[in-house]
């Protein structure tokens, strides 16, 4: 069995081939700071495997982990601290993070490290000092307000999924700074850097996919799943204003378990597109996009984006009918209801358009915050692109490198 080490060793080298850890700050921090110590229940292996580890539950629910190693590195590299930086940390785990944050702003920088439970807060001050990392700062604190008694900081970065940008956090950001989160944009968790370029306003520097629990307290979101009654099937809708359209979710229901009519689509679809490429586009160009994640059964449940194992797929709902997407050879979209002919018309032509300009992803988005009682002076809209008020009233201005 591999020592450590040698796990270690073995990690780094691959986050290093596969193009995650880019930097040379960045992979000094992951050779140096021993992930085991962080999980001292677990075997070397699994301690250095490129997996996340859940480290406390809620009824069932994960509301705690040590992160993937290859997020945590795209979001280091994301985040660019260097030597000096003061950074907030907001979600503290079991510290594993903090610690690599500490040892990249080396000595001179300073690291402040908050979660919401006591327990997790203690048990990141004991990995820590078993790690030799005790100059970090570990804080019980709901970190929707941030920590104001150590702003302000160079970096702010959440460990934790948000749906909205607090002006707690913008405030603060030193000028220039950064936030970097794990936001949720019309369904999908996006990992965002911003720069603090003006009073309350933010430019990306960088967007990438990801999957983090997400934040508690203050700046919890209920969420917007619904469960449809009869097949178990969960709707995920790109916009809360589905989520409370009875008609829609009802027609929705009914689709499931009744015969629909097909037509060619444009483009099969992936479980990564549902979430990163085709889902986002069609979710950011329609509020009435939909993702479906279904049970063992059902009549689409093994057809839709054709992946008996994982059973989602992309629809668009209206008042009076929707449209799926198939992906069952030929790739096709299935139209239910009187109105689904207009929605399958609608979600051929988000594909068409997806398709067209070179099926962009996450990483092809452009994406501005403003904080409006933050700003003095707020920049329009793009050309080519939407805004969106988030549940904080911050408003995010998107959009795509070639444009929908």
């Amino acid at each position: 069995m591999a020592t450590a080490e040698q796990a270690r060793e073995r990690l780094v080298a691959d986050l290093v081939r596969d193009g995650r850890v880019r930097s040379p700050r960045v992979r000094a921090a992951m050779e140096a700071v021993p992930r085991h110590l962080f999980l001292p229940g677990l075997d070397p292996a699994a301690a250095y495997a490129d997996e996340a580890v859940p480290i406390k539950t809620d009824g069932g629910v994960t509301v705690s982990s040590v992160s993937q190693p290859s997020m945590v590195a795209i979001m280091l590299e994301q985040l660019e601290a260097a030597p000096g930086h003061r950074v907030l940390e907001i979600g503290a785990g079991a510290g594993w993070n903090a610690g690599l944050l500490a040892h990249v702003v080396g000595p001179d920088g300073a690291v402040i490290t908050v979660d919401i439970d006591d327990d997790l807060v203690e048990g990141t001050r004991k990995n820590l000092a078993a790690a030799g990392l005790e100059r970090v700062t570990a804080v019980t604190a709901d970190g929707a307000g941030g920590y104001p008694a150590g702003a302000p900081y160079d970096r702010i970065e959440l460990t934790v999924g948000a749906t909205a940008i607090r002006p707690e956090w913008v405030a603060q950001l030193v000028p220039d700074g950064r936030l970097l989160l794990p936001l949720t944009v019309r369904g999908s968790q996006l990992s965002i850097a911003f720069t603090h370029t003006g009073p309350g306003l933010l430019t990306s520097t960088s967007v990438r996919s990801c999957a983090f629990v997400r934040l508690r307290g203050a700046g919890a979101d209920p969420g917007r799943d619904t469960v449809l009654p009869g097949g178990g099937w969960t709707v995920q809708p790109a916009c809360r204003d589905v989520a409370e359209g009875d008609a829609g979710l009802e027609v929705l229901e009914r689709a499931l378990h009744e015969p629909g009519r097909d037509r060619d689509a444009p483009v099969p679809g992936s479980v990564s597109d549902l979430w990163d490429g085709l889902g986002l586009w069609c979710a950011l160009a329609d509020p009435r996009v939909v993702r479906l994640l279904g049970p063992d059964g059902g009549c689409l449940a093994r057809s839709l984006f054709g992946l008996a194992g994982v059973r989602a797929g992309l629809g668009l709902v209206t008042e009076d009918g929707c449209a799926l997407l198939v992906a069952d050879p030929p790739a096709t979209i299935r139209s239910f209801g009187p109105g689904g002919d207009g929605a399958a018309d609608r979600l051929a032509a988000l594909a068409a358009g997806w398709v067209r300009a070179g099926r962009p992803h996450a990483a092809d988005l452009r994406v501005d915050a403003v904080v409006p009682e933050l700003a003095d002076d707020p920049p329009p809209v793009p050309d080519g692109g939407r805004e969106i008020v988030d549940g904080a009233g911050t408003r995010l201005r998107i959009a795509w490198g070639t444009g929908p």
